[in-house]
């Protein structure tokens, strides 16, 4: 998850200031000291460090906050803002030109930030929103860069064009933009060649694309696991080509989080997305009041709301959750269940947007509901016949010993399933005849479903 080791660290802090009834000067300074080291851990700018805690300590000194009633969250809501202040404030979004009008956005970076797949991620939600996105494959150097385009592309619905690997870039992106006007295309996404480093051919390859086409946006990938690199890749590019904003990948992963809180401060341009996941739907606006929440362990409703609305079939959501309290469900309920919870983005995803859940909590919980289990017990499901998944009464030790074989399992697995799932429905039951009776809890018991 990303940012753990710091959430985990500041969390630590803050709950010793929250102990304190009064807060001193001292209590400031020395708590602002550790913030400073689980910072600099993860791998910030020490310039942008010393910027930001000096900006808390200032606010945090204050009469108003020191003779507060609860001095102790007063800081931590100080942090917060400061937190939103150093990544945003405000959530920016790519500058689109209305309607019919084509827009040219130049996807930038260094080989394996995850430019390519990116650019079809945005593609994809760029479709989403009513535009019409082409994608330009113009990295010819990279081996099979252009089929992953192509694939990624043909997933998402939306067209790739490309002149193959002989081609010169800049012609391709030439023709590419000539093409899009042509065939009603309103977005334009050149998906262009990294490097392992920045040197001054990929340079003047981008610095030529840019004289022959007339670039809207030019929008930066880095790879948040970088950390400070990247804010150092961000700082050369702008200096060479001039960006309009930044897209972070693998915020998902065991990053330190230093590029998510320094690229915005350093090179004065704003991160549009982030890399959630490795699906070519996990990509997020990024929302620098959400992100600093999700830091400091106060989780991120809203995204989870937004996800849910996105992603879950409100009509099935219903219908399982009348079976449930009818206590009439089957396994075939149970695996819609499990995948309604896949298309959200599984597990890891959900849990790092509840408030009160961060760092090491997370990884118990993760720990606890193992994921691979989960996908065992979907091979057990799909292992069913469709009688056996609608009326798991009738599983008899020879239907368990086959469904057992089929799922690569030993029976005892196939025993346990079937057990916690007997169990689940006689709790059901239970509920059901407590929303049900006479006088009863209808209406004031709501299933978490």
């Amino acid at each position: 998850m990303a940012f753990e080791s710091l959430t985990d660290k500041l969390q630590n802090v803050f709950k010793n200031l929250r102990s304190k009834g009064r807060l001193t000067e001292a209590d400031v300074k020395t708590a602002l000291k550790e913030v400073k080291m689980a910072l600099l851990e993860a791998d910030v700018s020490f310039k942008v460090v010393k910027q930001f805690t000096k900006a808390v300590q200032e606010k945090a000194v204050g009469q108003d906050v020191m003779n507060g009633l609860n001095p102790g969250q007063m800081v931590i809501k100080i942090v917060n803002d400061e937190l939103v202040q150093l990544m945003g404030p405000e959530p920016a979004e790519l500058v689109l030109k209305p309607g019919n009008e084509l827009t040219v956005i130049m996807m930038v970076g260094l080989q394996g930030a995850g430019k390519t797949t990116t650019a079809a991620k945005l593609a994809g939600k760029l479709k989403s929103q009513g535009r019409r996105p082409l994608l330009v494959a113009c990295d010819v150097y990279r081996p099979a860069a252009i089929t992953q385009l192509e694939v990624n592309g043909k997933k998402q619905g939306v067209e790739v064009f490309s002149l193959g690997e002989k081609a010169d870039p800049v012609d391709i992106a030439e023709k590419a933009v000539s093409y899009a006007k042509n065939n009603g295309f309103n977005t334009v996404l050149i998906d262009t060649a990294g490097r392992l480093h920045i040197d001054e051919r990929m340079m003047e390859e981008l610095q030529n694309i840019r004289g022959r086409v007339h670039v809207d946006q030019t929008v930066l990938v880095v790879d948040a696991m970088t950390g400070q690199d990247a804010v150092n890749v961000a700082a050369s590019f702008e200096e060479k080509i001039g960006l309009d904003g930044v897209i972070l990948t693998k915020l998902d992963g065991d990053t330190r989080g230093g590029a998510a809180l320094s690229v915005k401060a350093t090179c004065g341009k704003p991160i549009l997305y982030a890399g959630m996941g490795e699906k070519l739907s996990d990509l997020e606006q990024f929302y620098p009041d959400r992100m600093a929440s999700r830091i400091l362990g106060m989780g991120d409703v809203m995204s989870l709301i937004e996800k849910a609305q996105a992603s879950l079939d409100e009509e099935k959501a219903k219908d399982i959750e009348q079976r449930f309290r009818k206590a009439q469900f089957g396994f075939d309920d149970y695996l819609d269940s499990m995948n309604q919870m896949k298309n959200m983005g599984g597990l890891s995803s959900i849990l790092s947007m509840l408030p009160g859940i961060g760092g090491s909590q997370m990884k118990q919980l993760e720990d606890a509901v193992d994921e691979k289990k989960m996908a065992q017990i979907e091979a057990m499901i799909l292992s069913m016949t469709p009688q056996e998944r609608s009326n798991p009464d009738i599983l008899n030790p020879s239907r368990k010993k086959r469904i057992a074989n089929g799922a690569g399992v030993d029976i005892s697995e196939v025993n346990k399933l079937v057990k916690q799932f007997e169990q689940s429905r006689k709790m059901m039951k239970q509920y059901s005849g407590m929303m049900s009776g006479k006088g009863g809890m209808r209406g004031r018991f709501k299933l978490p479903f």
